[in-house]
């Protein structure tokens, strides 16, 4: 059983590899993680998690590997053969093709890298401490040391909060600005905010990914009910982006 279109949003972009975001339908989850909570975290049952997580391990046609997400810069480079083990990191790298990396946000930015030339693929959660702490470099760096070359990787930022919604304090702004160049965003009601996926891009360019090679998928977390949204929600559930080398 493979998840309805609704559950999906395709990243086409990457090529080498198959890659998707998923909304919160398609699951068997309740509110209020309804339905496709994929987050063992969060309060939801567990046995509903897991539901929903093999559904998504059929719809990529491989087991998933996940890491424990800290708010971090670590990278986990997968094992060349066998068991994935999972540990505190935000970020997953591999060549093999036997597993699907997963991360799981919730605003936060859910980034899928691939280079189809080394058949490198990567994952990774960039909140704002992550991003700013250089999660995306580190993964770009990860990939290199597995034959990947950083000009030739393709990258697909999904669904998370958008400039326009992810209000901060002046100080944090300030903070996060002189780590990070292109951040700084005021939200439509006019008080500070940070564009993380703008800081993204930067991050990646920095790390030898082109500008021209980073795909933003659109939806803002915070305004489009068909994600999970921390923000909006609290105590919610948690999406994915998944990928698998091709």
């Amino acid at each position: 059983m493979t998840l309805p279109a609704d559950a999906v949003l395709r990243a086409p972009h990457l090529r080498g590899a198959r890659a998707l975001f998923t909304t919160r339908a398609g699951g068997i989850g309740a509110a209020p993680y309804d339905s496709l909570n994929l987050a063992l975290h969060v309060g939801d049952e567990e046995s509903a998690v897991r539901r929903n997580r093999d559904l998504l391990r059929a719809e990529m046609g491989a087991p998933l590997a996940a890491v424990d997400q800290i708010h971090s810069a670590e990278v986990h480079v997968l094992p060349a053969d066998g068991p994935v083990p999972v540990i505190p990191a935000d970020a997953l790298v591999t060549s093999r093709r036997d597993v699907a990396l997963l991360i799981m946000v919730a605003d936060c930015l859910p980034v899928l890298l691939s280079d189809a030339a080394s058949g490198v693929i990567g994952a990774a959660h960039a909140g704002r401490r992550g991003l700013l702490d250089g999660v995306l470099q580190r993964t770009v760096e990860s990939m290199a040391a597995l034959g990947a070359v950083p000009s030739r990787i393709r990258a697909s930022i999904g669904p998370s909060i958008c400039g326009d919604c992810y209000e901060v304090p002046a100080a944090m702004q300030e903070e996060s600005a002189a780590v990070l160049d292109g951040i700084c965003a005021r939200t439509r009601w006019g008080t500070p905010a940070l564009d993380l996926r703008a800081g993204a891009v930067r991050a990646l360019e920095l790390a030898g990914v082109p500008a021209s090679a980073v795909a933003v998928e659109a939806p803002c977390t915070l305004e489009d009910p068909r994600f999970f949204s921390y923000r909006r929600e609290g105590t919610t559930g948690r999406f994915a982006g998944v990928i698998r080398r091709a």
